[in-house]
């Protein structure tokens, strides 16, 4: 059998597996008006029968593409079919939130079949990811169902298990969180990047969604992301080095027995009546027809990711940073510098030096800024070696930033 046979039938199994989900929901719509019974509770009584492929049914892109004719008043399966043609993610797990009274505490764990079984589930002594016993429930059409009708809340594991994503999502949680993804939009437009903004569950931060017409690989698509965010550290100095840590997938590999970093699902009803967890607009404020705006949304294909990337920061994605005295020379990762002007500064700085030195910020361009905060900042050792290592990178920043700010002045060692 040709590459060429291989892909084509490979392309007709999952279109013919996408039809058979389809016509699994219409008979369930089918029986719901007939009982006067909801499609998730039809789901709830008869489990799809169609075989399941991992990453067979969600994951080609000719599978569902978007459509500008969708709208709130169009039915649960176009819905779910441009839902599921763009937030992709692995098909064989997902995670669902949890919230313990008792702990007061809350968290996403991936599902199980097996989950609390006595003489078969491990917990908590025994992780998920080392269980022999585990059997993970598939991310299907039921789960993104009844996530949008409020019955759960369900979080997808971006990155697959060939290294690969279809989406790249950045996080944006601090005060200041509308002034930095504001500033991120601004650095994307000149460029044509399509960055759609999902404003978060809790509605104290926000999401950055870029969306890929095919799966590229986690370290291209994060390279992507860092580039954008070193770009817009020229715009706008306040942005932390926090935000390299935020994406999601969070990782270039796959952590050893790992299911990488999960982002919870947009669109889920009780956040959304709370006008949380919604696409919003320059202005944040919702767009009024969510499933009309998901219906424009635009992806990139992996060659203009490369292009921008290459664009947005030569050499090093993260800039200019400190260099280690043990790493590694790579002149040809050497970040294009952009050389400082007279403009950027005013007549006088008056610099105090005490326990830090204090530069006072007014007058000083946001470039400038940027660069005088970089002086301070290196490359986490740690970080690389555990990603190398294929272990959790879990609270080891990719940056450490020695620098701080006191409001009008820019605080440095």
């Amino acid at each position: 059998m040709t590459e060429e046979t291989l892909i084509s039938f490979k392309a007709l199994q999952s279109k013919y597996q996408l039809l058979l989900a389809e016509n699994r929901l219409l008979k369930a719509e089918l029986e719901a008006f007939k009982a006067g019974l909801s499609v998730t509770e039809i789901q709830r009584q008869e489990k799809p029968d169609f075989p399941r492929e991992p990453e067979s049914i969600i994951q080609p892109s000719d599978a569902a593409s978007p459509s500008t004719n969708i709208s709130n008043r169009s039915g649960s399966i176009e819905k779910i079919r441009i839902f599921m043609s763009l937030f992709k993610g692995r098909d064989d797990v997902y995670a669902k939130r949890w919230d313990s009274k008792k702990k007061g505490t809350v968290g996403y764990s991936p599902v199980c079949l097996n989950e609390w079984k006595r003489g078969v589930c491990g917990k908590p002594k025994v992780a998920c990811s080392t269980c022999v016993n585990k059997s993970y429930v598939p991310f299907d059409e039921a789960v993104v169902d009844n996530h949008l009708r409020g019955i759960l809340v369900a979080g997808i594991y971006p990155m697959l298990r060939d290294e690969t994503c279809w989406f790249l999502a950045i996080d944006f949680d601090d005060g200041d969180w509308q002034k930095d993804i504001s500033t991120l939009q601004d650095v994307c437009i000149p460029f044509g990047i399509p960055v759609v903004v999902e404003r978060s569950r809790s509605g104290n931060g926000g999401h950055a969604w870029l969306f890929f017409e095919a799966p590229i690989s986690a370290t291209l698509a994060r390279k992507f992301g860092t580039s954008l965010l070193t770009h817009a550290t020229n715009e706008r100095h306040e942005i932390t080095f926090k935000s390299y840590d935020r994406f999601f997938p969070n990782q270039d590999t796959m952590p050893k027995g790992g299911l990488g970093n999960l982002i919870a699902l947009p669109l889920q009803k009780e956040a959304r009546l709370a006008g949380n967890s919604v696409f919003v607009d320059r202005t944040f404020e919702p767009y009024p027809d969510q499933w009309t705006f998901l219906g424009t949304i635009e992806k990139l294909s992996e060659d203009e990711v490369l292009a921008l990337t290459a664009q947005l920061s030569p050499g090093s994605e993260l800039g200019v940073v400190k260099q280690d005295e043990e790493e590694v020379q790579k002149p040809w990762e050497a970040h294009r510098v952009v050389a400082l002007q007279r403009r950027d500064f005013p007549r006088e700085v008056e610099i105090v030096k005490a326990n830090m030195l204090y530069i006072p910020k007014k007058g000083i361009s946001q470039r400038a800024l940027n660069r005088l905060k970089r002086l301070a900042v290196f490359k986490n050792p740690e970080f690389f070696k555990h990603q190398a290592m294929r272990l959790p990178t879990f609270d080891k920043p990719r940056i450490i930033c020695c620098a701080d700010d006191s409001g009008n002045r820019g605080v440095s060692p």
